[in-house]
């Protein structure tokens, strides 16, 4: 039965790197001198964020059918390199850094440094997962999550604007976000968290007001909710470190 029933988590896996590859599909679309290339950037953001729902969804299938496998596992890691290693990169590469070239050589233009930027989201997503692969805390992350540092880049365009964004920042983002990944910062699971905190009669109830309230902030405010939501779980590991640096420090 367990061998039979690990299809569902499979395929739940798989929908997330389908969702992945047709967002850099959407991406190589674009031109930045059209003026609809900014709907295609947010569209291939809303395919990031769906994936991420499927990367959690089928580790919850596969525990509640009891069909884990290390199949399943490596599918999972693939599938993650793909949607919130290479696709963000994409997007921020065609979004931002496409027109980033150094002069070298006498000649203009020579070097595409933007490409090596953007290169750098897939480099440490795959080095971040091959470690989690390898060791991991069960009840914490070591660094950023791909998938919610995949979800910082999709939410990005649903946002801003290209033009709202100055160029440095965009790039200062970009690095720090992505060298989270393969930081040593302590993230909590959230699923832990939960369990520990909340019954699932008070959980049940906490979610439900917590639906009342983004129903009442309204729909059309979705990406700004959640974009709060991911960026308060980005800080919290930055500011659990220095807490626990001053801490030592006075020790």
């Amino acid at each position: 039965m367990k061998l039979k029933l690990t299809w569902i988590p499979n395929t739940l896996t798989l929908g997330n790197l389908t969702l992945g590859f047709v967002s850099m599909l959407l991406v190589s679309e674009t031109n930045p001198s059209q003026p609809n290339s900014h709907e295609l950037y947010s569209l291939a953001g809303v395919f990031i964020i769906l994936a991420a729902l499927f990367d959690g969804f089928d580790g919850m299938a596969a525990r509640a059918l009891n069909c884990t496998s290390e199949l399943g596992a490596d599918l999972d890691s693939l599938a993650d390199l793909t949607t919130f290693g290479i696709a963000p990169g994409f997007l921020a590469y065609k979004m931002f850094f496409f027109d980033i070239k150094l002069d070298i050589f006498d000649k203009p233009d020579y070097f595409p440094l933007g490409m090596f930027i953007a290169a750098l989201y897939p480099i440490c997503a795959a080095y971040r997962l091959a470690r989690f692969n390898v060791a991991h805390d069960p009840k914490s992350f070591n660094g950023l999550p791909s998938p919610v540092a995949g979800v910082v880049i999709g939410i990005f365009p649903l946002v801003f604007s290209v033009s709202q964004v100055p160029l440095w920042m965009a790039v200062t983002f970009f690095v720090i976000t992505a060298l989270l990944m393969v930081s040593t910062l302590r993230y909590s699971k959230p699923q832990v968290a939960m369990r520990g905190l909340f019954s699932w009669k008070k959980l049940g109830i906490s979610l439900l007001g917590l639906g009342l309230i983004l129903f009442a902030i309204g729909f059309y405010r979705w990406p700004y909710v959640m974009y709060g939501a991911v960026g308060f779980y980005v800080f919290s590991g930055i500011v659990s470190f220095l807490i626990q640096t001053i801490q030592d420090y006075r020790v």
